[in-house]
């Protein structure tokens, strides 16, 4: 069998219990508020009027955005717990992913509740009340199982809304049926991508049934039909969680950013700590803003960064400085504000680099950003989702005077082939990346020295900086990789039937040992 759909299904017992878990408690929380307030608002035409203004308006926010507004929010609020009641809560990945989906489960609820009820003809009511049944009784025992079939529809369309949108809980920490997609599209293993939908589908679909069913026992008052489709969400539910409730967490959390060297890195870590005797999880697909905050409040243990981007994009500086005196300065910084240690290099840099094919810049005679920027009018450029919001590309442009025919932001693994198929002239590529040389592309020289040095860096959370079991167990990789195993690693991961981050580690891990002094061993 196929190596990566040998991977995909070990991975879908975590993988769905993570996204039902989400999935269904975002669903039961969302019905807990919206029926009640559609209840209460049913004779109140303003309060109805707000309440599904409100739930509207909810639907217009992106729901990647407003997933990864609740982390900075939760954050503050954990951190003022922490300070006022000497206990926070984790802001990471569950929490935060179902207040969000269940604000998207709330608008098909209440408009179809509100729907429901009105829709009745007000001589049913006027019945009910003529026999001497008081407004409430009216409500409970008449109109309500009148218009449960037209309530049970907006369950359904709500739940199909929150199992889509939980795929997109993974940049936040939250393990669902998303990770397959994330981590397909990064190391372009269209396998994992194509299992993730699938999975996702076929659970949205089948709690649609069973719902389905629900709705059609309601209709013609079969309590048969009801129990049944109630009995298979719970053994749906049961089944899907019952493997992760019975695993023991992993004693150690570490990080990855969305790019393919990331989850390669963390493969290696876990790898590693495995060999050690001890357990870990990895969070996967995690944004440069999210995965440093996790660290620094201790939801994450260990993730490896770039000391670049603590320069630019933490420590707010532009100034150019030496490498060494950079990533010195990184490490105290991280200590003194944040309590977070260096471990230390990797021995490799991972800069962020403009580049172009090599016959396209020999024709414009390009060779640096200098020689970029008289061209620039006439060219396209195509960064990844964060590159153009950086401080980075802000200090390049003002440094260079770039300003560009078009920008375009995709997936990084799309900018290579896009770079060399003519979509797009320049890139902002990453220098450990082996496809700038599979794809014959050219590193454009900083002739200014704007870009800062990004050396990749094993950075320890503040409640694990004294853990010598983990500390010993990662101290091998200090200074241990040079930036051309770091790229054919990379290769590894996202090419051929065994396209995958762990089997990149080990491979890595291999050459390593191969390379290290006998005395080493």
């Amino acid at each position: 069998m196929n190596a990566q759909l040998v991977e995909a299904w070990a991975r879908l017992p975590a993988y769905l219990g993570g996204h039902v878990a989400v999935s269904v408690t975002a669903l039961l929380l969302g019905l807990a508020i919206s029926l009640p307030l559609a209840l209460v608002s049913t004779r109140r035409p303003a309060l109805q009027r707000l309440l599904l203004g409100f739930a509207s308006l909810v639907q217009t926010i992106p729901s990647i955005a407003l997933l990864a507004l609740f982390y900075p929010l939760l954050l503050g609020l954990s951190a003022v717990s922490e300070h006022a009641f000497g206990a926070g809560f984790s802001a990471l990945g569950f929490v935060p992913s179902v207040l969000a989906l269940t604000l998207y489960s709330m608008l098909p609820v209440l408009r179809n509740t509100v729907a429901g009820l009105t829709g009745i003809d007000p001589a049913i009511r006027e019945a009910a009340l003529g026999v001497g049944m008081t407004r409430r009784q009216s409500l409970f025992m008449v109109e309500l199982p009148l218009a449960l079939p037209i309530i049970m529809a907006g369950v359904r369309t709500a739940a199909i809304w929150v199992i889509g949108t939980a795929t997109l809980s993974t940049p936040i920490g939250q393990t669902s049926l998303g990770n397959y997609i994330f981590t397909g599209l990064q190391t372009q293993n269209w396998v994992f991508v194509l299992f993730g939908c699938l999975a996702a589908a076929v659970f949205a679909l089948a709690v649609d049934q069973l719902l389905a069913l629900m709705e059609n026992g309601l209709t013609r008052r079969k309590r048969g039909r009801v129990m049944a489709g109630g009995i298979g969400l719970l053994l749906l539910t049961a089944a899907a969680l019952a493997p992760n409730l019975s695993q023991a967490r992993g004693t150690y959390v570490i990080g990855a950013k969305p790019f393919t060297e990331q989850y390669v890195l963390a493969a290696l870590m876990r790898q590693r700590l495995h060999d050690a005797g001890l357990t870990a999880t990895v969070r996967e697909g995690l944004g440069s803003a999210v995965i440093f905050s996790a660290l620094a409040a201790n939801e994450i243990d260990i993730y490896v960064d770039y000391s670049g981007t603590i320069w630019a994009n933490q420590m707010h500086r532009n100034d150019v400085r030496p490498r060494a005196e950079v990533r010195a300065d990184v490490a105290r910084w991280l200590e003194r504000e944040h309590g977070i240690t260096m471990l230390g290099g990797l021995g490799f840099e991972n800069a962020y680099a403009l580049a172009m094919p090599r016959q396209r810049a020999d024709a414009l005679g390009i060779r640096t950003i200098a020689d970029l920027a008289r061209h620039a009018a006439e060219l396209s450029i195509a960064g990844d989702y964060e590159f153009f919001g950086r401080p980075e590309w802000q200090a390049i442009r003002t440094a260079y005077g770039l300003a560009f025919r078009e920008q375009q932001q995709m997936q990084s693994e799309f900018m290579y082939q896009a770079a060399a198929h003519g979509d797009v002239d320049v890139i902002a590529g990453y220098t450990s990346d082996g496809r700038i040389a599979q794809y014959d592309l050219v590193v454009l020289d900083d002739p200014k020295h704007v870009i800062p040095p990004y050396d990749a860096m094993i950075l320890i959370s503040p409640r694990r900086k004294a853990d010598k079991a983990l500390i010993g167990a990662l101290r091998p990789l200090v200074d241990a990789i040079d930036v051309n195993t770091m790229r054919a690693a990379n290769l590894r991961a996202s090419q051929g039937d065994s396209a995958l981050p762990r089997e990149a580690a080990r491979w890595m891990w291999g050459e390593l040992e191969r390379k290290r002094p006998t005395t080493a061993k």
